[in-house]
């Protein structure tokens, strides 16, 4: 009784030198078919969210625009007052501007979110 179950979960070895050798010949089109199988996991779950991504970022940073509200990387939050090339200079308060790199924007906040804040 116990040996059938064994058997049921755990499969016998049996020495079979004619069907190794088949097995052995067959095995290239299931290399391509699973070479291909994890090409397109690859490509949905790590490539195209990725290109995904950077073409969000690249048009949020061709959007930005004098008096954008913004959110930085590190959280500053602030108003572009000035914008020269791949940088911006970003007023946070009353009189204190500093400039950044637009890539460290995060994120356009709606207008008048600074104001609601305060």
């Amino acid at each position: 009784m116990l040996d059938q179950i064994l058997d049921f979960f755990i499969a016998s070895a049996h020495a079979d030198s004619l069907g190794a050798s088949q097995g052995a010949q067959g095995g290239g089109f299931s290399f391509i078919i699973i070479f291909a199988v994890f090409f397109l996991f690859i490509y949905f779950a790590v490539w195209r969210p990725q290109s995904k991504r950077a073409k969000e970022m690249q048009s949020l940073m061709d959007s930005l625009a004098k008096g954008d509200e913004v959110v930085t990387t590190g959280g500053l939050l602030g108003r572009i007052s000035k914008i020269t090339g791949q940088y911006i200079t970003l007023s946070i308060a009353n009189n204190i501007e500093i400039v950044m790199q637009k890539s460290s924007v995060v994120s356009v906040m709606p207008k008048g979110t600074l104001k609601s804040i305060e």
